[in-house]
């Protein structure tokens, strides 16, 4: 519990850090001292997730879903390549809410198993109640949410949704000059105001992506 605690509170400080647009932004979190290989890349509609270490140690890897603040969470689903990838509560989503923090593990909901052999796994509070109620449906207005494996191996994600929404990582600038002379106006994923948001925007995530 005392490692969920410390992981939850890291990528909820992450979230808070997003954009204001609505994304999906992968990221990776190793406890100071540990020693540990996570992945969290997105390629082709899928969210690769490693972790290289003992569940024990505290480190995961994960994507922060931006953009839902102040809404109530409705639903959220994910597809894994298989069952198989369904490690206890990984992969999970965190919703932080104004009412606290709600864990939606893939064990808390039953699977529908598609025609390739990936696996769904759908959390509304019908899914939840139906797979004996585990877990408590996230209440309140939606401060930051996570997707992520916490766990010792790997997960590949795709068609992640939240409140119905397919999430995606955001196309922004990869250069600052990619914001001047009203370049600003031509990114929608996410949207800006100005060209300072623009830039704010190219900032954080160059130095978030370096710092992981």
């Amino acid at each position: 519990m005392k490692r969920i605690a410390i992981i939850a509170t890291v990528i909820a400080a992450l979230a808070f850090a997003g954009t204001a647009a609505a994304a999906l932004e992968p990221w990776t979190f190793v406890d100071s001292g540990a020693t540990c290989s996570v992945v969290s890349t997105f390629n082709n509609g899928v969210l690769h997730l490693e972790k290289n270490c003992s569940t024990s140690t505290v480190a995961a890897a994960g994507a922060s879903i931006t953009g839902m603040g102040g809404q109530m969470f409705t639903s959220g689903s994910f597809t894994l390549a298989s069952t198989s990838e369904c490690q206890g509560g990984s992969p999970r989503f965190n919703v932080v809410t104004s009412d606290g923090t709600f864990f939606l593990g893939c064990n808390n909901v039953t699977p529908t198993i598609n025609g390739d052999g990936t696996a769904t796994y759908t959390f509304t509070a019908a899914t939840i109640a139906d797979a004996g109620g585990q877990v408590q449906f996230p209440t309140g207005t939606i401060t930051s949410i996570d997707v992520l494996i916490d766990v010792q191996g790997t997960a590949d994600l795709s068609a992640i949704t939240v409140n119905g929404k397919l999430e995606v990582p955001a196309t922004g600038p990869t250069a600052k000059s990619q914001c001047k002379k009203g370049g600003w106006r031509n990114f929608t994923s996410p949207k800006f105001k100005n060209q300072g948001q623009c830039v704010a925007w190219y900032e954080h995530h160059r130095t978030a992506h370096n710092g992981r």
